[in-house]
């Protein structure tokens, strides 16, 4: 198992560059199935989940090349599988995307349940539901939901949970399918409005993306783009900033989106940090005080992000007095509450609220990292803790993070890796 080993505490200073959007890429890579020409796409961060993703348009007949570090080629024109397998589907759950984009090019799909972090079920009823109204007929035989669709059918479709994933595939599906289909309760996500963009400037016409109503007039055949820019990834610019805050360093983040950051900046200056933004940049002070005790709920955007809260939780372990996260999206989501009292911290969860009372310090100690953010957050709560301390689980992290410990390194961090 892969750990890192974290001498604090320390305060992080410098300047990092925020990667490309992992959760922008991901379904803008599954989209591409419905071309029939090349598309390059630039600002891909290299991290396993867009490694899976490679693997599973390849196994369809995708050809695949990286042109530059983080440049991109997918090839879509050879394409001739309908069939996503459980070995890859299983890894990572944005792998559905596949399902709806192969259905409007082969009039059938089979694919695997998908996989994915383990912090609680997140069913992909709301995906099948909405396929079925636009016209898919599917069965569920051993793991795979076979799909079939003769006659694709614009419908108005209300979703019963602002599902960032739901809102993303069926937009995504519906470009294929002429005549207005109408998305009620969306999800307003940048990552929604990312993908929306790539369609437009493929042709398709979407009104509404970042509302919570979205009407998209499907066409016969998406225009040749030839190359898309991914949006920054506001969770590791988010990060970043929070680690710099939580140890009372100062951390600059340039080639980000502020404006996708703002429900992040605004609890951090809640809790007493100093901020400057620029149009592309984000910069968080040193602190003379300390953290400020909080009450957050995720939400889904434009709330506090639930991809936020195991960061912030780290951060409130030394903050003064308690603070309260309820967990509005995931309400089991707490697996790194557990390890952060490993480390000294304070914290009571009666689900979907965590009670965090700040204490003066941290100790270092051996804990695991249970999911993706969980991880991050550990290794946060490292950089503040007294001594060593050691994370396992670094896979998880290696999902979402481009160079996480190179880039720590660059601020002044003591971050060692298992060979």
């Amino acid at each position: 198992m892969k750990y890192f080993k974290i001498e604090g505490p320390v305060k992080l200073k410098g300047e990092v560059s925020a990667q490309g959007a992992k959760n922008a890429v991901l379904p803008i890579m599954s989209a591409i199935i419905l071309y029939d020409t090349p598309v390059l796409l630039s600002n891909v961060p290299q991290v396993v989940d867009v490694f899976t993703m490679i693997e599973l348009l390849k196994i369809l007949g995708t050809k695949v090349e990286w042109k530059g570090k983080n440049d991109l080629l997918l090839d879509p024109s050879t394409i001739n599988r309908y069939t996503a397998p459980y070995e890859i589907v299983n890894q990572m759950r944005a792998s559905i995307y596949v399902l709806g984009p192969l259905l409007m090019k082969f009039g059938k799909a089979a694919v695997s349940f998908p996989g994915g972090c383990a912090f609680g079920p997140r069913p992909i009823d709301y995906h099948l539901h909405g396929l079925t109204l636009l016209g898919a007929n599917l069965e569920i035989d051993r793991g795979y939901i076979n799909a079939s669709m003769k006659s694709p059918t614009p419908a108005e479709i209300t979703l019963n949970f602002k599902s960032v994933g739901t809102t993303i595939h069926l937009m995504t599906t519906a470009s294929l399918i002429e005549g207005e289909t109408t998305l009620i309760n969306c999800a307003q996500e940048p990552e929604v409005v990312a993908t929306a963009d790539f369609l437009i400037k493929s042709g398709v016409k979407i009104e509404g993306a970042g509302t919570n109503v979205i009407k998209v007039k499907g066409v016969r055949k998406l225009n040749n783009l030839t190359e898309y820019k991914i949006i920054p990834d506001r969770i590791e610019a988010g990060t970043y900033i929070t680690a710099g805050f939580t140890t009372g360093g100062e951390v600059m983040v340039t080639g980000c989106s502020p404006i996708h950051l703002e429900p992040v900046i605004a609890k951090l200056k809640e809790a007493g940090a100093s901020v400057e933004r620029g149009n592309d940049y984000v910069l968080v002070k040193p602190r003379e005080n300390k953290i400020k005790s909080l009450q957050i709920e995720t939400q889904p955007f434009p709330g506090f992000p639930t991809d936020m809260q195991p960061q912030f939780m780290s951060m409130l372990s030394v903050a003064e007095g308690l603070s309260i996260i309820k967990e509005g999206i995931y309400p089991n989501r707490f697996a790194h509450a557990f390890e952060l009292q490993r480390l000294g911290a304070k914290i009571k969860v009666i689900e979907p609220t965590a009670f965090i009372e700040g204490v003066e310090k941290l100790t270092g100690a051996e804990v695991a990292g249970q999911d993706l953010r969980g991880s991050a957050a550990l290794i946060l709560a490292g950089l503040i803790a007294e001594g060593i301390t050691t994370v396992f689980g670094i896979e998880h992290l290696e999902r979402g993070y481009e160079n996480f410990q190179e880039k720590l390194q660059s601020l002044g961090a003591k971050i060692q890796s298992s060979s």
